[in-house]
């Protein structure tokens, strides 16, 4: 015999599925994600020569902010590393902090349902410390001043074999450059873009794929660059010119970058 179901009740059991359904969805949001990934190994570059002013609003507010969400997307369990390097005349030898993930989260696979709350729940605040800790000597790190003799150059060029030791370790990389990227040191074979900026992407492009034929010395992986830029929107062309982020777009890709973003 064929059933039949009242209208109204078969509405309500579609709203009650569809509401068990959100509850669910909003409860797995609700909890503590444990990362499953291998580790994230995140390099930070801090301009330290005399073309960066921290002390500016502008650029004291957008830097922060980059610190809080870099900290928040790659600081996520035990074994992730943070360093960050000092651009100047002597960036490779000018690491200003190194530190390590210690928050672990235990082994709940064969945990009740409410070891296993508890436990997300413990690690969740012990990460949640640890990036406070992090993100406020990083900060500190921001707001240093350099006022020696090697804030007069930009060597930029000398953060490769820092990438190329991090790549190393076979840590997914994540590079962060928070700088006007204005290369900027005297001697042949070097690009000083203070003096002798590129005029123009085709002239960027050119110079780029010349120079990474020295630098392809190093091996890069396959890193996520950013480079987190100084300059207000406003900023004219001769400020903030498009063919220097050009030469770095083009030299990173040939060094076989994976990504590389500008903000």
């Amino acid at each position: 015999m064929k059933r039949t179901f009242p209208i109204a009740t078969l509405g309500w059991a579609i709203i009650g599925f569809f509401l068990t359904a959100l509850l669910a969805c909003s409860s797995d949001k609700e909890k503590p994600k444990v990362d499953t990934e291998g580790p994230t190994y995140t390099l930070i570059f801090l301009d330290k020569t005399r073309s960066v002013n921290i002390n500016k609003a502008f650029v004291a507010q957008k830097y922060q902010q980059a610190i809080t969400d870099l900290i928040e997307q790659n600081v996520r369990q035990k074994g992730d590393r943070l360093e960050v390097y000092f651009i100047h005349e002597n960036t490779s030898k000018a690491r200003a902090l190194n530190v390590s993930v210690r928050s672990e989260m235990d082994d709940v696979s064969a945990a009740s349902p409410t070891d296993r709350e508890t436990a997300e729940t413990e690690f969740a605040m012990a990460l949640s410390k640890e990036k406070s800790q992090i993100r406020q000597r990083v900060l500190q790190q921001l707001v240093a001043q350099n006022s020696g003799s090697s804030n007069q150059e930009t060597d930029i060029w000398a953060s490769l074999p820092v990438i190329a030791k991090a790549n190393e370790t076979g840590a997914t990389v994540k590079v962060y450059y928070l700088s006007d990227m204005i290369e900027s040191v005297k001697g042949t074979g070097r690009r000083d873009f203070q003096v002798k900026p590129p005029k123009d992407n085709a002239q960027a492009d050119e110079w780029a794929k010349l120079d990474a034929e020295q630098l392809k010395r190093y091996t890069l992986g396959s890193p996520d660059i950013t480079m987190v830029l100084p300059f207000e929107p406003n900023a004219s062309v001769k400020e903030n010119n498009p063919a220097v982020t050009q030469y770095w777009q083009t030299l990173f890709s040939e060094l076989g970058v994976g990504t590389v973003a500008e903000e």
